[in-house]
């Protein structure tokens, strides 16, 4: 009976409380393509739920889900994100990823248009910045990143475009600056 009562009061609690859970891993971690809220939320309700049978009744469910997602952000924010270091091979991503709004000419890009690229993408709103790092310079594909964070194909295409765009209204902007002086 303590083991139907656990999963009816924990299913009951992330029926009524997910939002509020939600927004809780959102003050406490960034969403980005490796640190989804929703993820976070499901991960652990994925452990707390295959691991019903074994608990003895839990007194104070909102406790111990709190306490729980507590530490699975705690883990999540100790596991280090692969960084993009400057090397020769992100030199070469960002000269491939200029293409995409000056053609392909001689490969040489100046370096302040390099520099504008990089500061034009770190303005980006998160969920652009993320898209555009992921599938152009850590060659990730839409469909693996879905499947990651849950977020459809379709809205990651729809992201990295309307990120595109506006990098390129921002250096075209830049370039008539630069081009006035």
């Amino acid at each position: 009976m303590t083991n139907k009562e656990n999963y009816n009061n924990l299913s009951a609690f992330f029926n009524d409380e997910y939002h509020s859970l939600k927004s809780y891993v959102r003050s406490k971690v960034d969403d980005t393509t490796e640190r989804d809220a929703e993820d976070i939320i499901q991960d652990v309700a994925l452990r707390i739920f295959s691991r019903s049978d074994d608990l003895s009744p839990i007194t104070n469910i909102a406790g111990f889900v709190y306490n729980s997602v507590k530490n699975k952000i705690i883990d999540v924010l100790r596991t280090k994100k692969e960084t993009v270091h400057e090397s020769e091979d992100i030199d070469t991503k960002w000269a491939e990823f200029a293409e995409l709004f000056y053609g392909n000419a001689d490969n040489s890009y100046p370096e302040d248009l390099m520099n504008a690229l990089k500061k034009a993408i770190q303005q980006l709103k998160p969920s652009y910045r993320d898209i555009i790092i992921a599938v152009d310079f850590e060659g990730y594909s839409y469909r693996k990143i879905a499947v990651q964070t849950g977020i459809s194909q379709g809205t990651l295409m729809s992201r990295r475009h309307r990120a595109l765009s506006l990098l390129s209204k921002h250096l075209e902007t830049e370039k008539n600056m630069n081009d006035k002086n």
